[in-house]
């Protein structure tokens, strides 16, 4: 059975994955995948520290961390829906969705 170590050295690898993507690719969908897998880090974390803390058995105040999840796959969704339509309207616009090519939002 995976320790806590385990799961945290695994969040912790999949956040700076995360975070070497946002801060190097200049794709701005691959940057939005990037910033997901952020968010699943952080939801990887929460759960383990929900886990190995003694939440499983306890009363329905233990079981804070899985409704922050919960709220943060929520946000999640509404952020790749927004950031999405976002990226098609400047690909119709401007036909590319490279970072260094848009400059401002002006058409």
């Amino acid at each position: 059975m995976p320790t806590l170590n385990e799961y945290l050295l695994m969040g912790g690898l999949l956040f700076a994955i995360g975070l070497c993507g946002v801060m190097i690719r200049t794709n701005i969908i691959v940057i939005l995948m990037s910033l997901e897998m952020m968010l699943s880090a952080a939801n990887l974390t929460l759960v383990a520290f929900w886990r190995f803390g003694g939440g499983e058995g306890l009363p329905a105040q233990s079981y804070n961390a899985q409704v922050m999840v919960f709220f943060v796959i929520t946000v999640a969704a509404a952020e790749v829906a927004v950031g999405l339509a976002i990226i098609v309207a400047l690909f119709r616009s401007r036909q590319t969705v490279e970072v260094k090519e848009l400059r401002s939002m002006k058409g």
